[in-house]
């Protein structure tokens, strides 16, 4: 039965979310249930092809994420994958209307990281992070309003800001492994091989603005489905960014920096006393 293929097909989204980010993990457990899978579904596409680029380095990268591309739209065109992770994307594709501008974006941003190593203006530094974030925040708006385009075009900008903060912090906490392992350096006009403290200060003031951005003009708008996940993963970044402010530059450079399990419970613990509150 399609019926039960679908969903064996979502508990692979499912279990690529759990494996790949214990914390994106937990913070989608904090939404509704009614949008939970749609939300897994969105990752384990994202997380692939982002895989893909970054990790499958004895196989030939460009083939394998032309055909995943390629399998993607055979997918959205039968209404049916035998990749079960296309298969739950292009039925939560089509249930929420997510436009394939917002797909396209994506798969550019990260097709580029075959070819580009550096990005030496703002334009194409703000393209890649439209491509690779931005646009993902905004499949995740798509299921959040739920078909409610005008509450769609309202918060469009605070998602877009969001998706930006969240990708900004990655590439910071990811600085050694992207420079040394990956030889890509994402933040324009950086030497990101001698980050100094005052280019992570200017950084982090631009991250810090994106956050500011986005809660007060996004989260506080949310859908009450939506409010309170999105609010756990911003409370997670938000201190994540606050460990990367207050570490040496020097030490970005010699190890990942991390937020510790203890800690991640709890920030859970204090967002939901925020949101019962009625503080968010």
């Amino acid at each position: 039965m399609k019926v039960l293929f679908d969903q064996v097909s979502s508990q692979c989204s499912k279990l690529v979310t759990k494996k790949y980010s214990t914390s994106f993990s937990l913070a989608v457990k904090m939404l509704s249930p009614k949008i939970r899978e749609a939300i897994y579904n969105i990752y384990g596409f994202v997380r692939f092809a982002d895989e893909i680029v970054d990790s499958f380095h004895a196989y030939n990268k460009e083939k394998l994420i032309n055909k995943f591309e390629k399998d993607y739209y055979e997918a959205l065109e039968n209404g049916i994958s035998l990749n079960p992770i296309l298969n739950a994307f292009q039925q939560t594709v089509f249930k929420y209307q997510i436009t394939d501008d917002l797909v396209q974006a994506f798969l550019k941003s990260m097709k580029a990281d075959l070819y580009k190593s550096e990005y030496k203006t703002k334009a194409e530094y703000d393209e890649y992070i439209y491509g690779s974030a931005d646009v993902v925040g905004l499949m995740c708006l798509k299921v959040f309003v739920n078909g409610d385009y005008e509450k769609y075009n309202e918060l469009k900008a605070s998602a877009m800001r969001l998706g930006s903060a969240f990708q900004k912090v990655n590439f910071l906490r990811d600085l050694k492994d992207d420079v040394e392992g990956l030889h890509r350096s994402y933040f324009p006009n950086v030497d990101l091989k001698q980050l100094t403290n005052e280019s992570k200060a200017v950084i982090i003031k631009e991250i810090e603005e994106d956050f500011e951005v986005a809660y007060r003009e996004g989260i506080l708008k949310l859908p009450v489905e939506a409010k309170f996940g999105v609010y756990v993963a911003y409370r997670y970044y938000k201190r994540l960014l606050r460990k990367l402010k207050n570490t040496s530059s020097t030490e970005i450079m010699e190890r990942r920096i991390r937020i510790s399990n203890p800690m991640k419970i709890n920030l859970l613990a204090r967002s939901f006393v925020k949101y019962k509150l009625n503080l968010i």
